[in-house]
This record gives structure tokens, C-alpha cells and sequence, in this order.
């Protein structure tokens, strides 16, 4: 185990409602989202000296900190990359309390994707800019992969060339996640499960990616508070030990659109995160009782389980198909209902419902969960999480 596997915890989560018209600031999302995760942790915002998010994120800590009453700061940074930062945050927060840095840190996400800016609409109406990136979407873009959707659609096409895979495949994951949003008050689809007829009616995005592949936009705020676990101990809710924490970005990376390797249907970058949570904890992926998986895209979730070695490449859609991601099976999923059935809050939801699932308080909580993997954003540099209950 390394050395700062089990030394750090998370003792509080808190969110906003998720909605898709907020009728409020970024910054009052963030804050709401923070104090109720402080909150849920017993302890003040004066306590707080240490704060992590997303380099996408438009709230500055220091006005997250003036307006919900912190006071000094020893420890602040942020992580690019998109959705593939949401692990990132709590690996900067543990890493953080392990090395005496700072003592109660706090990580939060919070936006009005939905009313506000929508990263769905892509690249083509964007800004004319100087920097890398926008000269690496150039190459894109006059081709007509413009959005997010077009850019994974072109991996799932592959995916379902080199393996057999079909749009019905796909479409199991989204069921699955919405049969579990459909039991979680708090999912934007609650009540409102899908059938695979339901997902193969959807109208086109991308070929092959159906309507109903495609995450939701949201508005709204996640937060989590990450103290030692021995603190955590002191604290109100059982602990979510971080047992493993890592990020990973492969040979040739590109945003969405690493085309250019030799084989386009795998992960490698999820793989070289997953390697390390592994060696990180002494845990395996048989010692995984439930997963937390980036469900941005439905195409994307298979090779996840491949690359996180719950499967061999190309065996993903028997696995799903087999009934091993419902709350009876193997391994059970997003029990929150993902992305795509609960909310698109660049997958700091998904760790809070791994924290659930820790504690046993998840609204579709299966039995004897111990330890839980977490995935970000995929596609991009990305990060992981294996969480797991108090030793």
C-alpha cells in the first residue's frame, strides 16, 4: 500500500438540488454546496484551511472561502481537464491532510451548465482563440467534429467494429442508470425509468450514439470535505477512507480525440489509473463490491470495465448484458443513477454516492459494500478513486 494510502478520509458531502434552471449565481451554488458539506461533517467553515477544484469551475476559492466564513488558507489548487478532474480533487485533498499540509479540505464543483453555459454545443461557435488547445480542436472542427457527442461517437463506431458491440449494448448501461435514478429523490429522473425499447427510440446525436447515451445538463453544486481518518473517526458519519487515489494521462493524449494510437477502443489512460489504485491499496478488482463509473457517454462505460480488469477487452458487453451491473449483480452501478439519471456535475455527485455506499446510506444500497471504485471523466487525462469503509 503506498504511503498515504488510508491516511486520509472523507467525512462530508453536500449538494445542491439538481435542476435546469437554478435561478441563481455559480458562486451561490458553490457556497451552498459547501456548506452543507462542511455541515454534514460536523464541523464550521472556520475549520476549513484547504480548498480543491476544477480549473473549469468560475468560483474563485477566495470568494468561496469570504462568503461561507472561512478564514486563512494553507492549501488551494485546481485541476484541468474537464470531468477528469473530479477524482484529481480528492487525491490533491488527501495527499494534502497525509502530509500535514492542511487539515480540513474541501473539494467542490458547481455550475449552471444547463441555463448557462452548455458544453454540449461544442467547439463550432466558440471564440477564435490562440492558445494549444484551441489549435488542436482546429483540426477538428472544419470536419464537423464539433461536440462532445461527435468526438465519442467515433470511438464507439470502432468499438463496435473490432468487438461485435451494438447500439443495444450501449443502451443497457443507460437503463441500468436510470432503473437506479428512477428510485433516487434526488436524481432529475426520478421515477422515470427507461426499457432498452425506450433507448433504441431516441433520436440520433451522433451516430451510433442515441439521444439516451448522451449524460444530462445540470445546474447545481457538490462538495466534500476530506479531513485524516483518524479526525474522521471523531465525526459524525462512518468514514470513506481514501485507500487509493490517483491520476493518469496516456501516451498520445489528446481531449476527447486521441485517434491517433494504434488501437482507439481502449482506455489506456483509465488502465494506467487503475494499475496504480490497485498497487496504491493492495485491493484488487475482485475486492470491488460496487463502481462509480464516468458515464458522460454510454460507450465509454464499457471499456472502463475492461481497462479496470473486471473484464477482458471485448467481453464488456457480456458482463453488462449478463445483469452483473444491477444491485443484485457482480458489480453494482452508479447506484445513483449516473450522469445520465441523477445529474452532470462532472462526476463529484458520483464520488459522494461512493461515499454513500460506504457509509450503507445509498437510496439503493446494496449489501456489504466495503470498498468502491470511482472513475472520472473519460476520454481526457483522468483520475480514480477506491474508496472503502473504516479498518
Amino acid at each position: 500500500m503506498s504511503g498515504f494510502s488510508g491516511a486520509a478520509a472523507i467525512a462530508g458531502i453536500g449538494a445542491t438540488e439538481f435542476s435546469k434552471d437554478s435561478g441563481r449565481s455559480e458562486l451561490r451554488l458553490a457556497c451552498e454546496a459547501v456548506l452543507a458539506a462542511v455541515a454534514d461533517a460536523g464541523l464550521k467553515p472556520s475549520d476549513v484551511d484547504g480548498m480543491v477544484t476544477f480549473t473549469a469551475d468560475t468560483n474563485a476559492e477566495i470568494h468561496v472561502a469570504r462568503s461561507t466564513g472561512m478564514r486563512d488558507l494553507t492549501f488551494f489548487s485546481r485541476i484541468p481537464h474537464g470531468g477528469g478532474a473530479a477524482c484529481g480533487t480528492v487525491q490533491q485533498a488527501a495527499l494534502a491532510v497525509a502530509t500535514g499540509v492542511a487539515d480540513v479540505v474541501v473539494c467542490y464543483r458547481a455550475f449552471n451548465e444547463r441555463s448557462g453555459v452548455r458544453y454540449g454545443l461544442g467547439q463550432a461557435d466558440g471564440p477564435a482563440e490562440t492558445g494549444a488547445d484551441s489549435a488542436a480542436y482546429a483540426w477538428l472542427t472544419p470536419f464537423g467534429l464539433s461536440t462532445p457527442a461527435q468526438w465519442v461517437a467515433m470511438f464507439a463506431r470502432r468499438y463496435m467494429h473490432e468487438y461485435g458491440a451494438t447500439s443495444e449494448d450501449f443502451g443497457r448501461v443507460a437503463v441500468v442508470d436510470r432503473r437506479h435514478a428512477a428510485t433516487n429523490p434526488a436524481a432529475w429522473f426520478y421515477r422515470r425509468p427507461i426499457t432498452l425499447e425506450d433507448h433504441q427510440a431516441s433520436r440520433w446525436i451522433a451516430e451510433p450514439l442515441h439521444l439516451l447515451d448522451c449524460c444530462q445538463e445540470t445546474d447545481g453544486g457538490q462538495a466534500l470535505v476530506v479531513v485524516s481518518a483518524e479526525r474522521a473517526r471523531d465525526l459524525p458519519h462512518p468514514p470513506a477512507v481514501v485507500l487509493g487515489a490517483a491520476q493518469g494521462s496516456g501516451d498520445d493524449q489528446h481531449m476527447m480525440t486521441s485517434y491517433y494510437r494504434p488501437r482507439i477502443t481502449g482506455i489506456p489512460e483509465m488502465g494506467l489509473v487503475g494499475r496504480q489504485l490497485y498497487a496504491q491499496s493492495g485491493l484488487g478488482p475482485a475486492d470491488m463490491d460496487a463502481a462509480i463509473l464516468y458515464d458522460h457517454f454510454t460507450p465509454l462505460v464499457l471499456p472502463q470495465l475492461e481497462e479496470l480488469g473486471f473484464c477482458a477487452p471485448g467481453e464488456a458487453k457480456d458482463f453488462v448484458a449478463e445483469g452483473n451491473l444491477e444491485l443484485g449483480g457482480r458489480l453494482p452501478f452508479n447506484t445513483h443513477g449516473g450522469q445520465l439519471g441523477e445529474a452532470y456535475l462532472h462526476g463529484m455527485n458520483g464520488i459522494a454516492e461512493a461515499v454513500r455506499l460506504v457509509r450503507g446510506t445509498s437510496v439503493n444500497q446494496p449489501e456489504g459494500v466495503r470498498n468502491v471504485i470511482v472513475t472520472a471523466g473519460t476520454g481526457v487525462p483522468t483520475s480514480g478513486l477506491v474508496l472503502g469503509a473504516d479498518r
